[in-house]
């Protein structure tokens, strides 16, 4: 099925997967949102409760690996956004108002899912009846994977592996 695919969607739907995951999305939203994400301890824990161990350090090992996030050990801000980190920011602000204004994919929806199926369109088959091509979040989602090709090619290799279940976050 995949194998008829051009290696370039390919790499642009292995990457879309990458991006879309509701811990990196969170990660990069939160820091986008509050700043850097300070060294003292807890502060890591304390803004991401609702995620375990593992999926928090899957998302900085990610968002790490991309050049999402600057992290230093010996910094007062242990977690920074890179320019990368921030244009991606802009890419999930982007969707999420996208829709949020069509109540995509219903009108309950919250931001991480909201990111989710508006990127994630620009990937699937259109069976919801919307189309993203020409829309704002497919040209920021363009833009930024153009911007940003170590995104596309180290997709391939992190999409395979599957989120740490253990181990202990950051």
């Amino acid at each position: 099925m995949n194998h008829s695919l051009p290696r370039t969607l390919l790499h642009e739907r292995r990457a879309i997967r990458t991006l879309t995951l509701p811990a990196l999305i969170r990660l990069v939203t939160e820091i986008d949102d509050n700043g850097p994400i300070s060294h003292q301890k807890g502060s890591l824990q304390s803004a991401f409760g609702d995620l375990t161990p593992g999926q928090l350090r899957h998302a900085i090992d990610v968002a790490r690996d991309l050049r999402l996030v600057d992290a230093d050990e010996q910094a007062r801000d242990r977690y920074r956004l890179t320019a990368s980190g921030e244009a991606l920011a802009e890419v999930y602000d982007t969707a999420a108002r996208w829709a949020r204004e069509r109540q995509f994919p219903d009108a309950s929806s919250d931001f991480v899912t909201r990111v989710q199926h508006t990127l994630q369109l620009s990937s699937s088959p259109q069976t919801t009846g919307l189309s993203l091509e020409s829309s704002a979040p497919h040209h920021v989602l363009a833009e930024f994977l153009q911007a940003y090709p170590r995104v596309r090619q180290h997709s391939d290799v992190r999409c395979a592996l599957p989120p740490a279940e253990a181990g202990r976050a950051a």
